[in-house]
């Protein structure tokens, strides 16, 4: 029993160190583990059914930088012209969450993160002043670091913009986690 097994076992090894250019055209390099074929293993554009669909902060925070160049409109809500809150609930309502219309009422509606924990896609809240409960008068789309998609002023429309410059003002809010 015991030589039946080692015997097979030699066998194996001896058929798994065979190159495969010796077998006469049985396998192909496209089919191996690192090959240079075109299978779905090797193609960049390939998703596969086991990668995570994208989530929401990430949907919007795509979208967001979409309407970068757009005009600006005081109460636009509309890629004719959009004002900053009218933006943030444009991208939202885009992609199927209806959220308040104005940069205070979101801020009401959302749930107050920290800096660390918000995602591209949250919104980024610019208040009066240093107290995060005074009022809130400008609102973007979180992209990362210190950045946001904003609606800003006449002229200059929808941009990409750092909010470094806000300093202590900007609070973060979640509709998602």
């Amino acid at each position: 029993m015991r030589r039946n097994w080692l015997a097979k076992a030699a066998l194996a090894t001896v058929a798994l160190s065979i190159p495969a250019a010796g077998l006469a055209g049985t396998a192909h390099a496209s089919s191996l583990p690192g090959g240079s074929g075109h299978g779905k293993a090797h193609n960049p554009h390939y998703r596969g059914r086991h990668r995570r669909p994208e989530s929401f902060d990430q949907r919007a925070a795509t979208f967001a930088k979409t309407t970068i160049g757009d005009p600006y409109a005081y109460g636009g809500t509309s890629p004719a012209g959009f004002d900053c809150s009218g933006l943030t609930q444009y991208v939202y309502h885009h992609l199927g969450k209806n959220i308040a219309r104005t940069a205070e009422d979101q801020f009401l509606a959302s749930r107050r993160i920290s800096k660390r924990h918000a995602w591209g896609g949250d919104l980024v809240f610019f208040h009066e002043s240093s107290d995060p409960n005074s009022y809130v008068y400008h609102v973007g789309i979180y992209e990362g670091g210190d950045d946001m998609v904003a609606a800003t002023t006449y002229g200059e429309g929808v941009q990409w913009q750092n909010f470094s410059w806000a300093g202590d003002t900007v609070t973060f809010g979640t509709m998602t986690h």
